[in-house]
Formats: C-alpha cells, structure tokens, sequence
C-alpha cells in the first residue's frame, strides 16, 4: 500500500478517535456507529480513487459523494432508493431543524433523536474529509488537528461541567498517530534513516530518536491532563476541590449530565455570610403558600447524599396534573397562582417553582420539566433576570388518610429510594422508634417527632457539614446542627423503616412585604433543606424536621406539626387544605426571622449567588492575579534582559555617536578595556537581533554585521539618527567580531534605544502588543531551550536503557553455566 492511501486509512481512524469526546453528549452509542460507517465509506471512495490515480479533485468529490450516499442510507426520508432525490435534501433540511430545536430542549446527555444524529455525523464525516486531504494530498498533517479540535470544542460548549479527560486523551493519542505516521512516510521516502548510533537499520525497526518521540509525546498528553487539575480555576481543578468541603463530582443544578452532585455543598459554604442578598419576589393568591423548590437529592451512598440529573420533556410538551397522574389522586388539591420575579443575583439551570405546577408562561428560553424530580430544568439558559407565572395545585394530605397508604410492593422502582449505606447505630435507633407502629405514616412521625428539643436537639449554625453520610451519622450522636443535617438525617432514618424519602432543595416563604397581601421577599437567608417521603396513593410529601425557630420563613402542617410547640395556637379549621397551616402553628405564621439564619441560596457550579465579601471572590481574585502574573513572565524576562544588556554596553570612554573608526596609521594596543568594548559591542548586537525578532523584521545569521545594520534601515525605513545608530550598531560588531582593535566608548545603549523606538513606531499595532506583552525572541529562546533539554533527556534515556541492555540477568545465568 502506497504512503497516501496508508495516510488516508490513519486520518480516518484520528478522526474517529478525535469525535471520543462527543460520548459525553449523547446517552447511547449509536452516534459512534453511524459515524463508523460514514468514516469507512469515504475513506473507501478515497482509496479507490488514490488506487486508480485519480488526481485531486475527484478525489475530493467521490468523498463528498460517499458522505452524502451515507447520510442517505442512514437518514432515510423513506422516498428514495440508494441515490437520494430532491425530497431528501428537503428531508435533511427537516432534520437540521430539529437538531436545533432539540439543542434547546434536551439537557446533556441527549436521547437519539435523528436531527442531533444527523448533524453529528455529517459534521464527522465533513472532518473526515477535511482530514484526509490535509494529511494524504496536502502533507499538512499539524494542520488536520484544527478540524479535530473543532469537534472537542463541541462538548466543551456545551457541557455544563468539565468534559472528561479520558475522551481528550483518545482523541490526542489519535492526532499523535496521524503525526507519527506522516513523519514515518517522510523519512521511508527519503531513504536511509538516522538512528542515532550510526548504523543502519530495517524500516520497520524502531530507532532510540522514535521512541524519544514516542516518550515526549506521551510525556505531553499526560502533561495537557494533569496541569488543569492542578491549576486552581473558579469551578474545577484539584486544588480548588481541596478546598471546598463537600463539592461533589458532577453537573449543577440543571445540568444534564450523566454526573451527580452535592447539593449540599454550596449551602453549607453561605450559611457564615453575613450578609443578605435579594435573589427574588413571589406574587401568589395562596393564603399561606408553602416552600418554593428547585432539586432534590435522591441517591444516598457513602458520600453522602448527590443530586442525579433530572430528565423529562420540553415545557412547550406540558406539565402533568397531579389530581390525573397515578399515585397522587389520595390527597386534596387546590388550585393557585404565582408569579415570580428573579433578580441578578440568582443565576442557576432550575427555575424555583411549587410542587406540582400544572402550568407555566412567560419563562424565557428552552426548559423541560422532569415529572419524578418536579424540577423545571434548562441545558442552556438561566433564572437571572426572568419573570415568570405558574399554576400550581396546592396538596393537602390529612393525617388519618395517610395512614392508610399501603407499602410499596418489593418490586416497585420507587424501592431505589429505600438504600442506606447501612450504618447499625442509625438502624437501631430506627427499630427502636418504630417498633410497634403498622403503618408507615405512624413510622415517619415517630422519626419526625424524635428530631425535637425533649431529645436534645438544638440549632447551631456553625456546624461543621458537607452531607455525607459519617456526618449524618455523626449528627444523629451529637444532635447538633442545620436544615441540610436534619433533613438528609431523617430522609436517611425514615429510608432505613423501609419508606422511600429523599432530601428537596428551595426556599422557604420568606418575607411578606408590608401593605401587599400576597407579596414575598426571598433572600439568601431563606434558602433551605427539607425531607420528602413518598407514600402511595399521595406521592411525595413534606416534612421539615429543622427547628422552627432557625428557619426565616418556616410553614408547618397538620401531617407534620411543630414538634417543639408546647400547645397549639391555632384550630385546624382555620386551614384547612392548606399545607402552611397546621394545627401546631397559626395560619399564616411566618417564622421570625433570624439574622444568623441557617439558609443560603444552594446551587451548583451553574447556580451561583451574588456575594460582597466571601472566600470565593479572594481565591478568584488570587486566581486571576496568578494567571495574570503568568502571562507577563515574557514580557517581565525581556526587560530584564535587556537591562542586563544595557548595563553592560554603558560607555567606559569618550562617547562615541557615529561609525567612525579609528584613524589610520594609529598605534593599537590590546587592553582590558578592548576586551571589555568587544562584550558590549556583542551585547548591544544580540539586543538589536532580539529587537529585529520581536518587531518580525527577518534575520540572517548568515549575513555580516554590516549588511544586516543595511537591510534593517531598509525594511523598517529608518532614517536619521535611527539609520545611524543602527549603522553604528552594526560597525560596532563588525569591529569586535574582526578587527584587532574594537571600537571603544560608543554610546551603544542610546543607539539601541533610538532603532527600538524608530522600529516601534513603523511596526503594526498587533506587531507591537506583541512585543510587549509576548516578545517573540524570548518565547523563541524557551522553544530553543526546550528542545536542547528534550534531546539532551532523549540521550539520557538511551544511554540508561543501553546500560540495562549490558547489565542483563541473562548474560549471568548464561556465565554461570
């Protein structure tokens, strides 16, 4: 097989490897395999064609062809017959379409809908040929790794967290390929290959120079992984995540990823703030609303609880009626309305609602609603700044209805919501409570009732949590903490009886504004945690279990009433229907707010709150002045440089302002002061090339000191007392470099300053940033460098490995014998 043809079949198979990151996109794998058979086809068009010696552009063409032949096969509109006709191209028309309508819909990882299929393969197999004939006609394989990377920027655009480092390193190692095999045909075609050693060698045989490539490569890629954790960035890397307790791998609040969260996490960092931030203002017609949520945490492992991706329908589909939808028609439902007004502070992926809204209008780009969480979600767009009104039916569950839910049946999914990491002091005191209760209401209200004063639990903001599991554990030993500690505690409690609870995330009522019936101010201080249960016929019913007297804001109810309220102070009736109103709390009642409150705004790495004064903003700032102190290292180094070189061209003698020499038939004697004037001549010479580098003016090492001075004041136009000082420049090296006499005393510093200055003002505007923030002649200095270093580590290695060839436990036993 010829070299173009074995180039072609290796950019098909780097562009497959290239498309790896797009595995984080898509839920399945059959993007991979239609792009499978797209690459082979118009990789096969073109080995034929190269085979016949069919020349470019046909080449080019039966590749276009053979993509459009596999998107045909592939994408059927169900009108043609191998070759596609007019109602295809109209049918891959539709489909574009609605790859874009799904990219607003869908939330990472994506279903296999046949308009995000399509693109992804045509955009595939559009590389694929863009590769192929930059690698097999052009020889400009380097250039191939733009394409490639045009598909890793896809989900790095729209992924809500960092893409996967194993996907980088195939779609790397594939680009490497590519370059290791056209380097390999270049050097077949030239001939004889350089080993290193000085003896000749098979083709196939590797040599100590490839297998150094082969080391710096690998040393590369892992390099290009490894450096990113380590730098500390504003939402990832590993020094970051050393120090934030409890940050949890995955996606935020509305992410669609595969990944889980800790939603814990954010809401422990705020609860020290002291300050109050305004996040939004609710409207509703509902006397005493209950709490506004927007996740839940539903899987319970050793870490603690995480947050799985939600994952529904587009809102533009609608949302269910709970009083239609099986396993909630128990409860009683009334019927409300709100409207809801974010300001910038809040920017996360979930749209605060209350449970179970039947309806939603006026909210700003693509959301979807997932019916299990009933979390309103986005992939792309935000809360900040949007306005919004919903319908919602308000759930009523009267206490001696929920006695009489019956347990769900050991084959029901809903059983998921039952795991615990199983710890023996937590399912001891769950027998214990428990016992004797044959209903799973009486098994929850037991467990509710235990998180109360009379069992000395109280609420202390300043302790320590970041929601996992030994720490809910270790809660349940001292009885001291916060809304996110009770209610992961008793979701984990009211798990281990058997009922499935997970923990929900929100805001609590937060407070009324004077003179307006209906009007809620919400802050950072009324975010909270609390505890759902699910009980069959009903669904999922809250209970808050934290202190009443720690949550700004706090509803109770007649199934789950203030545990430390010594009497009642209000009759049922007075709310009847209404969660917020209980017969252990007055209808209506807010909970008195409380400056050290335990609730910030929980959110992930897309739901953020706006802070004056915090830890984050100091690391960000740090952050920022670390990278930005990293970015002027070249420009610092070049002025350094040259004031090293400036201090040593400072004139020892009589100035010197022109090119003159000395006058003939003089007596010349050899000093230390000559030899002095030869290093500052050099000096002065390697300042002006360095210049000539940064300001893209080309240099000659072949030419004489002279003639380069000549065609520097051509090309940069210099004229007057540049073109002389560049002249004398020039004469001064020429002198050190060949006369027995150099010239002394020359005022080489002013003339330097004069040519960079001239060159400055001649050079473009883009020529100059450079210059002065990324000297070209210094980032060349550290390429030299590096490379020096490279090669000198490549003979290093082979030396070690030719000494562990000589020092073989083989040629021992061989002695021996």
């Amino acid at each position: 097989m010829t070299g173009r043809r074995r180039l072609g079949l290796v950019a098909a198979a780097a562009t497959l490897l290239a498309a790896a990151p797009l595995s984080s996109i898509f839920s399945s794998w059959t993007w991979l395999m239609e792009c499978l058979v797209t690459v082979a086809l118009i990789e096969g068009a073109a080995v034929a064609t190269r085979t016949f010696r069919f020349p470019t552009w046909a080449q080019a063409l039966s590749m276009v062809v053979a993509l459009v032949l596999a998107l045909t096969w592939i994408f059927s509109s169900g009108s043609e017959f191998i070759i596609p006709q007019p109602d295809t191209f109209a049918h891959f028309a539709d489909l574009i379409r609605q790859a874009g309508e799904d990219t607003r819909t869908y939330g990472v990882p994506v279903p296999d809908r046949d308009g995000l299929l399509f693109v992804t393969v045509l955009g595939v197999g559009v590389v694929a040929i863009v590769v192929d004939l930059l690698t097999a006609v052009l020889r400009r394989p380097a250039l191939a790794g733009l394409p490639m990377l045009a598909i890793y920027s896809i989900p790095v655009a729209v992924y809500l967290d960092s893409v996967p480092a194993l996907p980088f390193v195939i779609g790397a190692a594939g680009f490497m390929w590519l370059l290791v095999a056209d380097n390999v045909d270049r050097v077949r075609r030239f001939g004889r290959r350089f080993t290193g050693d000085g003896r000749d060698v098979d083709v196939w045989e590797p040599s100590p120079l490839a297998a150094a490539g082969r080391r710096i490569g690998v040393v590369g890629v892992l390099v290009a992984v490894a450096l990113p954790l380590v730098v500390p960035t504003v939402t990832g890397g590993l020094l970051t995540q050393l120090t934030q307790s409890g940050a949890g791998p995955g996606t935020g609040p509305g992410g669609g990823g595969a990944g889980r969260i800790n939603l814990f996490a954010s809401l422990s960092g705020q609860l020290s703030h002291s300050n109050t931030v305004q996040l939004l203002k609710v409207t509703t017609n509902e006397p005493d609303p209950f709490y506004l949520r927007f996740g839940v945490a539903d899987v319970l492992t050793t870490s603690g609880f995480a947050h799985q991706a939600p994952k529904g329908n587009s809102l533009a589909d609608g949302l269910p009626d709970p009083r239609r939808v099986q396993g909630t028609g128990n409860a009683d439902y009334a019927q409300y309305t709100a409207t809801v007004e974010i300001t910038n502070n809040l920017q996360q992926t979930m749209a605060p609602l209350y449970s179970y809204t039947t309806e939603v209008r006026e909210l700003g780009g693509a959301w979807s609603y997932d019916q299990n969480q009933q979390v309103l979600y986005s992939a792309r767009n935000t809360t900040r700044g949007q306005k919004y009104t919903f319908t919602y039916q308000r759930a009523s569950y009267p206490p001696n209805l929920l006695k009489r839910a019956q347990p769900l049946e050991s084959g029901d999914p809903l059983r998921a919501y039952t795991t615990t990491p199983g710890d023996a002091n937590v399912n001891a005191e769950v027998i214990k409570l428990t016992a004797g209760k044959t209903n799973d209401y009486d098994k929850v209200r037991a467990i509710y009732n235990f998180f109360s004063k009379e069992n000395g639990f109280s609420y202390d903001l300043n302790a320590k949590s970041n929601g996992t599991a030994s720490e809910i554990s270790q809660f349940l030993k001292n009885r001291t903490g916060y809304c996110q500690q009770y209610a992961a505690a008793m979701a984990w409690m009211v798990r281990a009886a058997g009922i499935p609870a997970r923990v929900a995330f929100g805001f609590t009522r937060g407070t009324p504004i004077d003179g307006t019936k209906g009007v809620y101010q919400i802050s950072n201080r009324n975010a909270h945690a609390w505890t759902e249960v699910y009980f069959q016929g009903f669904g999922w019913v809250p209970f808050d279990a934290t202190p009443s007297a720690g949550v700004a804001g706090n509803a109770r109810s007649d199934w789950a009433p203030d545990v430390d309220q010594v009497a009642p102070t209000a009759s049922a009736s007075a709310g009847a229907g209404v969660p917020g109103a209980g017969s252990s709390a007055a209808p209506g009642q807010i909970g008195r707010p409380d400056p050290a409150e335990n609730n910030a705004a929980a959110g992930g790495t897309d739901g953020t709150v706006a802070e004056e004064t915090s830890w984050t903003g100091l690391l960000i700032t740090a952050g920022a002045a670390l990278i930005l102190a990293l970015l002027l290292v070249p420009a610092l180094r070049r002025i350094l440089v040259r004031r090293r070189r400036h201090a040593a061209t400072v004139p020892r003698a009589p100035a010197v302002l022109s090119a003159d020499g000395v006058a003939p038939g003089a007596e010349i004697t050899v000093t230390a002061e000559s030899g002095q004037a030869r290093e500052d001549a050099h000096a002065a010479w390697d300042e002006l090339i360095d210049c000539m580098v940064d300001f893209r003016v080309p240099v000659d090492p072949t030419e004489t000191p002279r003639v380069t001075a000549q065609r520097l004041i051509r090309e940069s136009a210099l004229t007057g007392d540049p073109a002389e000082a560049a002249t004398l420049l020039g004469t001064a090296e020429e002198r050190a470099r060949y006369a027995r006499q150099p010239m002394q005393g020359a005022e080489l510093t002013t003339a330097l300053g004069r040519v960079r200055s001239a060159m400055a003002e001649t050079a473009p505007f883009r020529t100059r940033m450079q210059a002065l923030l990324l000297p070209p002649s210094v980032l060349l200095d550290w390429r030299l460098g590096l490379s020096e270093w490279s090669t000198r580590t490549a003979e290093r290695l082979s030396r070690a490995g030719e000494t562990l060839t000589r020092f073989n436990p083989r040629r021992l036993l061989t002695r021996s014998r």
